[in-house]
């Protein structure tokens, strides 16, 4: 990952291609700038994650399932946008093979206020 002097462009298959994840992440890292730290997440069978210290932001770039928000359980599909608040448990669920998320994560421990 590399802190940005002009704009950065990657495609879903650049992405992938960078991976798998690193021990120890879920996720593919893609880029880093400032307190911004963007991964690929494609998650195969189900969702372990942890609720997270920093705000964060999924787009799904492909396929569908459902998210779970800690409350109730939404459908999503490709280009939805989820913004998940720091220190939210969350996961998600019923998703198709393949399927692929960009999560941002930004800002302090602890999320913004």
């Amino acid at each position: 990952m590399n802190m940005a002097k002009r704009a950065v462009h990657s495609t879903l298959e650049d992405a992938i291609n960078l991976g798998p994840a690193p021990p120890g992440n879920l996720a593919i890292p893609i880029f880093s700038h400032g307190t911004m730290v963007t991964e690929l997440y494609t998650p195969e069978g189900s969702d372990p994650q942890t609720p997270h210290s920093r705000d964060e932001i999924y787009i799904v770039a492909k396929g569908s399932g459902q998210f779970f928000d800690g409350q109730e359980t939404l459908e999503i599909k490709e280009g939805s946008f989820i913004f998940v608040p720091a220190g939210t448990e969350y996961r998600f669920l019923n998703f198709t093979v393949g399927f692929s998320v960009w999560v941002v994560f930004y800002g302090p421990e602890g999320g913004e206020s």
